[in-house]
C-alpha cells in the first residue's frame, strides 16, 4: 500500500517543508502532500506556505515521491490557471504529480479575501465542470467549452502535462463520496468515516458504470496528539496499520496533519518498516 504524509502548511517556513519532502522520499514514503488554502483555521494572522508554490520548489528537489495538493479549492482557483500551474509542476516533477481538489470549507477565508463562497450544490457544480476542464485543457487543445460557469474559446495550453496528473477528489460527506466516484481519479476522505462513506461510493461508481478500480481511495489518518511515538498504533505498526486499512477497503493511506514534532517518530516507524 502506497503511504503518503500530509505536511502541515501553517507556522512551518518553507526550507522546513522542503527539507522534510526530502527526508520523507529518502524514507520511502510514496507522497507529499500540501494543503491548499490561503489562510489558517485557526489564528488568520498565522503565516501559510502557498500551496502550489511550494509544490513547484518541492518538485523540483526531489526525484521519486508524488508531490500534491491536499486539496485544492474549487473556488480560490480558476480551473483554466489550475490547469496551467499543474502542467508546469508536472514536467518540473517528470510525472510525479497529484492534483486534489475539493469544494472547499473554509468560509473565514473566503470572507477575507472577497472570494465567492456559494451553497454546497454549486460548489459541486463548479467542481464537476471545472474537472472536465482541466481534462481538456490537458490535451493541449485548441478546446471550445460552453459550461454553466467556465468558458473556453479555441484556447490552447502547452506544454501539455505528460501523463496528465491524477485527479483526487476529496470528499468527507456522502455527496463529496458520489462525486468523487462520478468524476475523480481517486477519492480522499477522513479515515474514521470510511466505513460510514463506502456504500454511497461504490453505489455511485455502480450508477456512473464505472469499476471500483478505476478510482482510488485514499484514506486519511491523524497521529494522536499528546500520544509519544511508542504508544502511537500508526507508528508502532505502519505496515500493519496500512493493511488495516485496506481491509477496510481503502488503497492508499496518507498520515495527515503532520507537524515538526512527528517527523522523527514518523522516520523511525518508516525505517522498522523497511519502506524505503
Amino acid at each position: 500500500m502506497r503511504i503518503g504524509v500530509n505536511l502541515t502548511s501553517i507556522g512551518v517556513p518553507a526550507a522546513w517543508w522542503l527539507d522534510t519532502a526530502r527526508l520523507l522520499e529518502s524514507a520511502g514514503f510514496s507522497g507529499v502532500w500540501c494543503w491548499d488554502h490561503f489562510v489558517s483555521r485557526g489564528r488568520l494572522s498565522d503565516p501559510v506556505l502557498e500551496c502550489w508554490s511550494i509544490l513547484g520548489a518541492a518538485a523540483a528537489r526531489t526525484e521519486r515521491i508524488h508531490v500534491g495538493s491536499f486539496v485544492s479549492n474549487v473556488m480560490n482557483r480558476h480551473p483554466q490557471v489550475l490547469a496551467r500551474t499543474a502542467a508546469t509542476v508536472q514536467e518540473l516533477s517528470a510525472g510525479r504529480l497529484e492534483l486534489g481538489i475539493g469544494i472547499g470549507g473554509h468560509p473565514a477565508e473566503h470572507l477575507a479575501y472577497g472570494i465567492d463562497f456559494p451553497a454546497p450544490a454549486e460548489r459541486s457544480a463548479r467542481l464537476t465542470e471545472a474537472v472536465e476542464v482541466l481534462r481538456r485543457l490537458w490535451t493541449g487543445g485548441p478546446v471550445d467549452f460552453e459550461g454553466r460557469f467556465y468558458r473556453l474559446t479555441g484556447a490552447h495550453a502547452y506544454p501539455r502535462p505528460d501523463p496528465p496528473p491524477r485527479i483526487v477528489v476529496g470528499g468527507e460527506k456522502p455527496a463529496g463520496a458520489r462525486l468523487a466516484a462520478r468524476v475523480g481519479d481517486a477519492w480522499a476522505t477522513n479515515g474514521p468515516r470510511l466505513a460510514e462513506l463506502m456504500p454511497s461510493f461504490r453505489a455511485a461508481l455502480q450508477d456512473a458504470r464505472r469499476e471500483p478500480q478505476q478510482v482510488a481511495v485514499l484514506a486519511t489518518v491523524e497521529l494522536e496528539r499528546g500520544v509519544p511515538p511508542g504508544r502511537q498504533p500508526l507508528l508502532v505498526d505502519l505496515l500493519g496499520e496500512a493493511e488495516r486499512w485496506r481491509e477496510l477497503g481503502a488503497d492508499e493511506l496518507v498520515i495527515h496533519w503532520v507537524r515538526p514534532r512527528d517527523i522523527p517518530g514518523l522516520l523511525a516507524a518508516a525505517e522498522r518498516a523497511s519502506l524505503g
